[in-house]
């Protein structure tokens, strides 16, 4: 857990730490969980997540915008961070820069981008890109 966790921290944190659980809200209001692996985007500080377009979180965050976010270390004990904030979906084809963004700050260079687009468009492809409002937590215990 990080202590008196600020956006530019919880970003810092972000950045090195790819796993998390996202929650959107289902249509009653209660948590829909769904593990991700987010980037950020260094040019805006939103947090950037792929997905499918008939995903029931992309439905849900189409809904109601509002997220919450607990990133965690590869290992999950240690380390943690939750964020607050406000999702916007970006369908394909405007979502196709950012999905292969968010692959090169997770996974490095793919062996061929052409196959990547075709497979983005085969998977029908968004990208979830939360601006973050708040981070937390910031007590111990």
């Amino acid at each position: 857990m990080i202590d008196g966790v600020d956006l530019s921290d919880a970003l810092d944190y972000l950045q090195s730490n790819h796993h998390s659980v996202l929650i959107a809200r289902k249509p009653s209001g209660d948590p829909q969980p769904s593990p991700v692996v987010h980037g950020v985007d260094g040019a805006t500080g939103r947090i950037m997540i792929s997905s499918r377009e008939p995903a029931y979180k992309v439905r849900n965050l189409r809904r109601d915008p509002r997220v919450t976010l607990c990133a965690f270390p590869d290992t999950f004990f240690g380390r943690w961070v939750t964020v607050e904030g406000t999702a916007e979906i970006v369908s394909l084809p405007d979502a196709m820069d950012g999905l292969i963004a968010l692959y090169r700050q997770i996974a490095g260079e793919h062996p061929d981008w052409d196959e990547y687009r075709s497979a983005m468009e085969r998977e029908r492809r968004v990208l979830i890109a939360v601006t973050p409002t708040a981070a937390g937590p910031d007590k111990v215990g």
